[in-house]
């Protein structure tokens, strides 16, 4: 399918389908509605999402060292999520990249548990829902793979999303699980599906 030049892959999901299900979406704006889908990664979305990834950190003034900001494969997404069992929801808007949200089999993970990924959003995006929709989105994903737990490696400077990760009933863990090479990550979470 097509939309905006652009290629639609498994799901295309607007927000005025969303909120039709979900009250909490009726105060937003018609045109934000009108203009925005949610659609799985492509290769030319790689400079754009590595671009939205950095300046979350760079907002947030978070380390770089042993993050997702430094990770060789923050460049490669597309690429990474051609693994099997693993999908990289992105938000569009105008044909402009607002943010991803993904589930991919981090090594060493116990069996049926996968890791929420690369969720980022960009600033202008934030506080519209979209967030709630891409986690949503790879949550179902996870399930429709399989698994039955999912994992989450986050940081203390993003104490907002570690809120929204306790709000959808992820529980804290005392160590790390996996082998993400993500070493300064020293919040570790996990729910069960």
């Amino acid at each position: 399918m097509k939309f905006c030049g652009h290629t639609i892959y498994r799901s295309r999901l607007s927000l005025s389908d969303y909120r039709t299900s979900t009250s909490n979406f009726l105060s937003l704006p018609e045109e934000f509605m009108k203009q925005y889908i949610i659609r799985t990664v492509q290769e030319t979305d790689n400079p754009l999402l590595a671009k939205v990834i950095r300046q979350v950190f760079e907002e947030h003034d978070s380390p770089k060292c042993g993050t997702v900001y430094s990770d060789p494969t923050t460049d490669q997404l597309f690429q990474l999520f051609q693994q099997e069992r693993s999908i990289l929801w992105v938000a569009e808007m105008d044909d402009e990249v607002m943010g991803c949200c993904g589930i991919y089999p981090t090594d060493g993970l116990p069996d049926l548990m996968a890791e929420l990924v690369k969720f980022y959003i960009s600033r202008s995006a934030r506080g519209h829902g979209v967030g709630k929709m891409l986690m949503e989105k790879s949550m179902q994903s996870a399930k429709d793979f399989g698994y039955k737990a999912i994992y989450i490696e986050s940081l203390p400077q993003f104490s907002k999303a570690v809120s929204i990760y306790e709000k959808q009933g992820f529980v804290h863990l005392d160590a790390p699980l996996g082998n993400s090479g993500h070493s300064s990550c020293n919040i570790w979470m996990k729910k069960d599906l």
